[in-house]
């Protein structure tokens, strides 16, 4: 019989194994393939050795699109180490969306979310929700609600050495 020792140990290392496959794993990193309003295939993984904040959102949710302005600045300052990838959360025809960037004046990748769930980012809790893929394509942390521009740059300096 095991000491009890062993059981917490062995059961902590199962919790581990258990949290890393949850998030994609280390050697891989998580991954999708998700298309843009003009069909143009876009996979997470082509972004490795960037950080990549994938925020999903929605037309009609207010915080949302406050937040828009936020991203587009960090996509623009930080255009060489920092990806931001929009994933629009409803069903809503590409024309309708490729106006409502164009008028909103969205700078970053815009994708359509697709029929399967996006393990490990969904179920969503909630809209706005943005999370965070270190450069070797690891899921590190993840914000439900609106996201500022010096919250994202506060979350790099930290975890990124900005």
């Amino acid at each position: 019989m095991d000491s009890p020792k062993k059981c917490v140990r062995n059961g902590f290392l199962g919790f581990c194994l258990l949290l890393i496959a949850a998030c994609g794993g280390t050697d891989k990193g998580v991954d999708f393939a998700l298309r843009d309003v003009d069909g143009a295939l876009h996979r997470l993984s082509d972004y490795r050795g960037r950080w990549v904040v994938v925020n999903f959102w929605a037309t009609w949710c207010g915080p949302c699109l406050a937040e828009i302005p936020e991203l587009n600045r960090l996509a623009e300052k930080h255009a060489e180490r920092v990806r931001v990838i929009g994933i629009n959360f409803e069903e809503i025809d590409a024309e309708t969306l490729r106006r409502f960037i164009a008028r909103h004046r969205i700078g970053y990748l815009v994708v359509r979310n697709g029929d399967q769930p996006i393990v490990p980012f969904e179920p969503l809790k909630g809209l706005p929700a943005s999370f965070f893929i270190d450069p070797d394509g690891n899921y590190v942390a993840r914000q439900v609600g609106r996201v500022s521009f010096s919250m994202l740059e506060k979350f790099l300096r930290e975890e990124a050495a900005f």
